[in-house]
């Protein structure tokens, strides 16, 4: 008894001379952080993403006194998207920010340039690789091409972003158990006609998808492959179109060509994580999984509002699939966040309107282009039913074609979400996710 009452004597002299005396530094054994929980992590990065593109999706698919998936998410905060050589980030240096947790130059693609760097955590790669090191499970899901940066910087790093042949070979050599996108041209040699009707566009006359099998991997091209899937495959890789899933282009454009905004054969966002999950599921260890809705991003900087809003749906769904997940398994975290917004989207309301029916003028008063339903120039969009039943008319309105900055949201569910605060750097993205990982919260960039 009496040594516990010198010890805890010494222990509360010790606490107070650490707040007394300027420069007096307690015991590591005084006191400690609190344990954190470890789990799996789910990022989903609905890229080109603000705060009034998850409003209007809200409006528009389940009225305004509604919630989508995203609102079901615990905890938000604003995101500061700065890199270190601009206020707006790139889609490439957004997600080596993502992977790695330090800010870099605008114009990178994982650590391959100039200035080679560290990660937060001092290894040579990203968080993704980290974890595959230490055993767990990988998988990378993208609505895009395979090398978008929003997940491949995760597994692959180059010089230039532009480098699609090295950034493919070595996601193909990444050994990641579940790669779902699409992007066939760039696996197969110049002229070698794929699956999905294009011909390949490599310079180096290699077949990555052979070299895919050859690594191991079972390769899948359709929905009805994606969805009979056993559970128990090791390696799966998936491709589900030439080039995106989707067809980004203005309206007027798509409508003169005769495309949808997505390949209707092409598995949605949606069912790649839902059967990703179903095979993590089984591997029965804890896992790290890439998601991106790059759809957000493109039809944004084509200001294509329809496309836009379609592509929202498809991310919110996905984030619900994710929830959904958690409530059967709460040891996994979901995190969201986007780099930029694409095309400064935000809401028009349409008031008093005599003829809701009248095509919209195509422009604002400030010379801002004007979509409606179908573009410039057509009707507004009608909003789901409100709580009182009435349906709202609204249009979109855009600022440019770029990427720009300031309403980006980051949101995180389920593990560890009380990590994120109210005011997220993007380096804090990778932060959450390695705690999570690897039960230590690193120091702040």
């Amino acid at each position: 008894m009496g040594r516990q009452i010198i010890s805890r004597t010494l222990t509360s002299f010790l606490l107070l001379c650490a707040v007394l005396i300027p420069g007096f530094a307690a015991p590591a054994h005084a006191q400690s952080d609190p344990p954190i929980d470890t789990g799996s992590v789910v990022f989903i990065h609905p890229d080109g993403t603000g705060g009034s593109m998850w409003q209007a999706h809200r409006v528009y698919r389940y009225g305004p006194d509604s919630v989508c998936h995203w609102d079901r998410m615990e905890r938000m905060g604003l995101y500061r998207s700065h890199v270190l050589n601009s206020t707006n980030s790139s889609s490439h240096g957004g997600a080596t920010i993502h992977a790695y947790g330090i800010k870099v130059p605008f114009d990178t693609y994982g650590n391959a340039s100039l200035m080679r760097f560290k990660s937060l955590s001092g290894k040579d790669h990203g968080i993704l690789i980290e974890a595959q090191k230490a055993g767990m499970a990988t998988a990378l899901i993208n609505s895009g091409h395979i090398c978008e940066p929003g997940t491949g910087v995760f597994a692959a790093s180059a010089p230039q972003r532009s480098m699609t042949d090295l950034i493919a070979e070595r996601i193909i050599n990444s050994n990641v158990d579940i790669i779902f996108a699409g992007g066939e041209r760039y696996l197969l040699p110049e002229g070698e006609m794929g699956r999905h009707g294009e011909p390949g566009v490599r310079n180096d006359d290699k077949n990555l998808i052979e070299q895919a099998r050859a690594n191991g991997y079972a390769v899948i091209f359709t929905r009805e492959e994606l969805l009979q899937l056993p559970s128990d495959v090791d390696r799966v890789l998936g491709v589900f179109a030439a080039r995106h899933t989707f067809h980004a282009a203005p309206e007027e454009e798509l409508a003169e060509r005769g495309l949808p905004h997505y390949e209707p054969e092409a598995p949605t966002v949606a069912e790649m994580t839902a059967v990703a999950l179903r095979i993590l599921d089984t591997k029965g260890k804890r896992f790290i999984m890439v998601v991106e809705e790059e759809g957000t991003d493109n039809f944004g900087n084509s200001n294509n509002a329809a496309g836009t809003l379609e592509a929202l749906k498809r991310a919110d769904d996905a984030i619900g699939v994710v929830i959904d997940y958690i409530d059967r398994k709460p040891n996994t975290l979901l995190i969201t966040a986007a780099d930029s917004e694409a095309g400064g989207f935000q809401i028009r309301a349409i008031r008093n309107h005599e003829n809701y029916h009248d095509p919209l003028p195509a422009t604002s008063d400030n010379g801002a282009p004007v979509d409606g339903i179908a573009g410039p120039g057509t009707e507004p969009f009608v909003a789901a039913p409100d709580k009182n039943g009435v349906e709202l008319r609204f249009a979109v309105a855009w600022s440019c074609y770029d990427d720009v900055a300031g309403s980006v949201l980051a949101r995180a569910h389920g593990l560890n979400a009380h990590l994120l605060g109210t005011d997220v750097d993007n380096t804090d993205i990778y932060r959450i996710m390695y705690a999570t990982l690897f039960g230590k919260l690193l120091p702040a960039y």
